[in-house]
């Protein structure tokens, strides 16, 4: 009878557990449509900056975990598709190694992942601050091709960055400003940022909130995965974002 006792006891107490846990520990789920202008300016193998602009929708979709225990930081992992291409007209360089003339074809993929650890220094209906580091991993490449010879360079190196997020409500309205900021530390000329409004509705078990801004990525780094390049996506944006 004891041990039926005791038993029911920890059962008890592992599920009161598991309730109570379930309850402080929040996610977070969002995307942002991003309506962007791309500057490029890429070197070729002399060095020789070449330039080009396009004007295409980018994409980012982000998951974050946050939770109670002190000293722990909360963690944040976005997922950015960025992507600009261009025809060059009467071109003569050299491109890893292959001569390039006339007309070609250039991509410049900067898909990145941001992995976020960040601490809650502020955290209430008026006024949230959120400050930490990340690691933007790139996973893009540039490539450069004609009718007779494709050349690739993949940019697959990292860039360490700090973090800082802060939102500002209205009481009582659901509106609210907000800054998402990333700024490199290692690759000083490496930024990412987003300012804009927006408005949550809340309910029992899902507070939606609905974002538009402006956000600024840019991406001007020399000889970083063999490549040197200067690249700024930048425009409006839109976004949802749920919260458990």
């Amino acid at each position: 009878m004891n041990k039926t006792l005791i038993a029911t006891a920890v059962v008890g107490l592992l599920s009161l557990s598991s309730a109570n846990a379930a309850t402080v520990v929040g996610f977070k789920i969002g995307a942002d449509y991003w309506l962007a202008d791309t500057t490029n300016s890429f070197n070729d193998d002399d060095n020789v900056g070449h330039s080009f602009s396009d004007d295409s929708s980018q994409g980012s979709v982000w998951i974050a975990v946050e939770h109670p225990l002190p000293f722990v930081p909360n963690l944040k992992i976005r997922e950015n598709r960025l992507e600009s291409s261009a025809d060059l007209d009467n071109v003569d360089f050299t491109f890893n190694g292959n001569a390039f003339e006339g007309e070609v074809s250039v991509i410049n993929e900067l898909n990145n992942t941001d992995f976020v650890l960040y601490y809650e220094i502020l955290d209430n209906d008026l006024v949230s601050v959120d400050l930490g580091a990340a690691y933007k991993k790139m996973n893009g490449s540039l490539r450069v091709f004609d009718a007779g010879h494709p050349e690739q360079i993949d940019i697959d190196s990292g860039v360490f960055m700090g973090y800082a997020n802060a939102q500002v409500g209205v009481a009582g309205l659901g509106l609210f400003g907000f800054a998402d900021v990333l700024f490199g530390v290692d690759e000083s000329n490496v930024y990412d940022y987003g300012v804009g409004l927006g408005w949550q509705f809340d309910n029992l078990a899902v507070n939606t909130l609905v974002r538009v801004g402006y956000r600024d990525f840019n991406f001007d780094v020399s000889d970083f995965s063999d490549v040197s390049q200067n690249t700024q996506f930048k425009g409006a944006f839109a976004g949802i974002e749920l919260r458990f």
